[in-house]
């Protein structure tokens, strides 16, 4: 397996944890192409604290000092992000990547994380939530992705369950759920591991 694109259906629903899961599990390296605000505490950097030692993480193409969608926080530092700019770091091993924001977040006008999936030809894992809105988000970016024939390995539910969120999901996708991640405590590099042991590839 060459790798995956983690996404996510939204912003916060866990797609760095599951990222680093994914890190572990294929022996896979790491990259997130656009880190918009947290430069001192990056997910590259939250990932590096939960893999495996040895994992390699590519630096990111671009980091931006703003926390906002990577366009607004682009236009602020006076820059233009190009679809050049963010291809695949080269290397002879499996890659997770990482998205920042949900499928159609905006790097710059015309061009959404989205655009990028059929360059880099890698299938995706979706990461899900269960908030208030999370099954449309979820049935919104499935079908997004399908309409764009852009792979999906299946789903991932992060969060404290809700049975007829998931059901609902998982019946009108007819996609298979990877992975359910309960809420923890205890989230170190053994944890992922044992997540990893979990995922139903």
């Amino acid at each position: 397996m060459r790798g995956c694109v983690v996404a996510g259906i939204g912003t916060e629903v866990g797609k760095t944890l599951v990222a680093a899961i994914m890190v572990q599990r294929l022996a896979a390296d790491y990259w997130k192409p656009v880190q918009a605000g947290s430069l001192e505490q990056s997910d590259t950097m939250a990932v590096q604290q939960l893999a495996p030692d040895g994992a390699v993480f590519h630096p990111e193409a671009l980091r931006l000092k703003h926390a906002m969608s990577p366009h607004a926080a682009a236009e602020k530092e006076a820059m233009l992000i190009g679809r050049q700019q963010l291809s695949l770091p080269a290397t002879g091993n499996s890659l997770v990547v990482e998205l920042a924001g949900g499928l159609m977040a905006p790097l710059a006008p015309g061009l959404t994380n989205i655009d990028l999936l059929p360059g880099w030809k890698l299938p995706v894992v979706l990461v899900s939530n269960y908030y208030l809105g999370s099954i449309n988000h979820t049935l919104l970016s499935v079908e997004a992705l399908k309409q764009r024939d852009i792979p999906l390995l299946g789903l991932v539910f992060n969060g404290d369950p809700v049975a007829s969120t998931r059901h609902v999901i998982l019946e009108s996708t007819g996609l298979p759920c990877l992975l359910d991640l309960d809420h923890s405590d205890r989230i170190d590099s053994n944890w992922v591991a044992e997540q990893a042991g979990r995922l139903r590839l």
